[in-house]
């Protein structure tokens, strides 16, 4: 059985291809209800636009990449199907890569995306090294949106919250809670919000007048296993209260600590980053840094349009506030 072809839809409707075809791509030279007449009978007959045939004519896929570190993280999840949402409001649709923080693997998923003819990329990126969004930008000049990072020597458009901000008020947080043995696990510090967060982290102690060498810092990747997080957490067992670098590793956490005899909040107090319960509702309503996923995934794919609509047009760069929601992972020692 061979699929529905515009000379079909001509042969039945009795129209020429070329009126089939301006009436299935909404020209205003055919009547709209000469239009609804063929879309009905394209329906009836099961017809997919030639994609392929679609690019050849316009020059654009209507199809975009979205490239994230972990898409089983819900931060991610959530974002995804917020900017699929979006996406489709354009006319445009999305597949999503994962690179699992792996610059090789995102150096494939870029390929795969050009080799694809996407008109457009968003990416969080790995940012071990330039060389991937360099190869977007420079090399190929596919219009590209960052999410949640951002490379600070390059003039690039991105969507990021204020992670120094959020580092703040997430320390302060603890700090008034009268916590001052505090772990902060943190990403590795080649990525830009890590090194923000932490900025922010300190700044908290030296407003509170606390000596940031106090405080126990961390770099590991979502990727690290069970042992690793377990061997982290025994060596740091004196700790009352720890900053997560997200809500994700918050709970791989909170988890960990059970398993070592510890409870939460009445032993550790847990503060995570990305609000994942604002989603989901989940055993533990965690204490954490918000900042609206739905704005940084509009205002991703709003820049993303202008930047494929404008070549010319400048790169933009948008900060969402960030503000802690105090919820039950958190207690203050008195």
């Amino acid at each position: 059985m061979h699929n529905t072809r515009l000379a079909d839809i001509a042969k039945r409707t009795g129209y020429s291809i070329n009126t089939v075809s301006h009436a299935l791509r909404n020209k205003p030279d055919v009547s709209e209800k000469t239009k609804s007449h063929i879309l009905q009978v394209a329906q009836e007959m099961g017809y997919i636009e030639n994609v392929a045939a679609s690019y050849l004519r316009s020059g654009k896929s209507k199809s975009i990449a979205i490239i994230v570190g972990d898409i089983s993280n819900p931060h991610f999840a959530i974002m995804t199907k917020e900017m699929e949402a979006c996406l489709r409001t354009y006319g445009y649709s999305a597949f999503v890569l994962n690179t699992d923080e792996d610059e090789e693997l995102e150096k494939r998923a870029i390929m795969m995306s050009i080799a694809k003819n996407v008109d457009g990329i968003i990416m969080c990126p790995v940012q071990k090294t330039h060389d991937n969004i360099d190869f977007i930008s420079n090399v190929h000049h596919i219009p590209c949106v960052l999410i949640g990072r951002r490379f600070e020597d390059r003039n690039l458009s991105y969507v990021i919250c204020d992670d120094v901000n959020g580092g703040y008020v997430a320390a302060e947080h603890l700090l008034k809670c009268n916590h001052r043995n505090i772990l902060f696990i943190n990403a590795p510090s080649y990525v830009s919000s890590s090194r923000d967060r932490e900025e922010g982290v300190k700044k908290a102690f030296e407003v509170y007048g606390i000596d940031p060498g106090l405080l126990k810092i961390c770099g590991i990747t979502l990727m690290n296993n069970a042992e690793e997080i377990m061997d982290l957490l025994k060596k740091n067992s004196d700790v009352t209260g720890i900053l997560c670098f997200s809500d994700y590793i918050a709970l791989r956490i909170c988890h960990f600590l059970k398993a070592l005899g510890k409870r939460v909040p009445e032993d550790v107090s847990i503060v995570g980053f990305d609000d994942i319960v604002s989603k989901f509702y989940l055993p533990l309503m965690l204490t954490s840094v918000t900042s609206s996923k739905t704005k940084m995934s509009v205002n991703a794919v709003n820049m993303l349009m202008d930047l494929i609509n404008h070549p010319k047009e400048k790169p933009k760069q948008h900060v969402l506030a960030t503000k802690l929601v105090e919820r039950e992972s958190t207690i203050t020692l008195y």
